[in-house]
């Protein structure tokens, strides 16, 4: 029997998020209020220099439902992440940006699909990725193809930031990565713990605040080390029936 999550646990990673993360949490508590009996928000500041954790520290005051974690200095998405995931509370966790890449209303949709098919994890991919120009499309298709290669997954989106997840399975996962492997790690996991995974896709909305570093040589050599770290381990790990 499907199970329907009425309470939600969001994780949102910041870094240097001043001029949009009030905006992202009150886009999010419009969504979660009518979608959710009980919900959270938790918001890792991960050791940003700007005016970020004031920010955050202030929208803290009035908000019992939103939790703040700080980083003393920058860690990198995976551990930001892992700090935000170890503090769920509720039945499902659900992983976005804060550059509001999305519109937060698609969250309803997916927690419908999650519920409906019996999947275990909801994943979303971009229909149209114009915008972010062909440097950014070229790197994202050849590691899309790369994981599937190596690790014979077919998600359309590895990277995307829209997945949403039950957290007994989450917990499972003891995810490792430190940077932005970790969203591979997490389906790799998935895949061979024999999830049911579902995708959908989305309208993206380039950022249009803030900086993302997500396309930087130094940001990719450490996903590519990291996959390399965790190679063996990942490729070993035969699948749950």
């Amino acid at each position: 029997m499907a199970l329907s999550p009425r309470s939600l646990s969001v994780v949102i990673p910041a870094y240097n998020e001043e001029s949009g993360i009030e905006a992202c949490v009150r886009a999010l508590e419009t969504v979660l209020k009518d979608l959710c009996e009980t919900f959270e928000i938790i918001v890792v500041n991960d050791g940003s220099t700007d005016r970020t954790a004031a920010i955050l520290e202030a929208l803290k005051q009035s908000r019992a439902y939103l939790v703040v974690v700080h980083h003393e200095r920058n860690h990198g998405l995976g551990q930001t992440l892992r700090s935000g995931f170890n503090r769920c509370r509720n039945e499902v966790t659900f992983y976005s940006d804060a550059d509001l890449p999305f519109d937060f209303f698609e969250l309803g949709r997916a927690l419908r699909v999650m519920t409906l098919k019996n999947a275990d994890l909801v994943v979303g991919f971009r229909h149209d990725r114009t915008d972010e120009g062909i440097r950014r499309i070229v790197y994202s298709f050849a590691y899309n193809w790369l994981i599937r290669l190596l690790f014979g997954l077919r998600i359309r989106d590895v990277n995307f930031s829209f997945k949403l997840i039950r957290t007994s399975a989450l917990r499972r996962m003891n995810l490792k990565s430190e940077g932005s492997f970790i969203d591979a790690e997490m389906l790799i996991k998935a895949d061979r713990m024999g999830l049911f995974i579902c995708q959908i896709g989305v309208d993206y909305f380039k950022r249009r605040f803030g900086n993302s570093n997500l396309s930087s040589l130094r940001t990719i050599a450490k996903i590519f080390r990291e996959m390399v770290r965790e190679y063996p381990t990942l490729i070993r790990t035969s699948k749950e029936s």
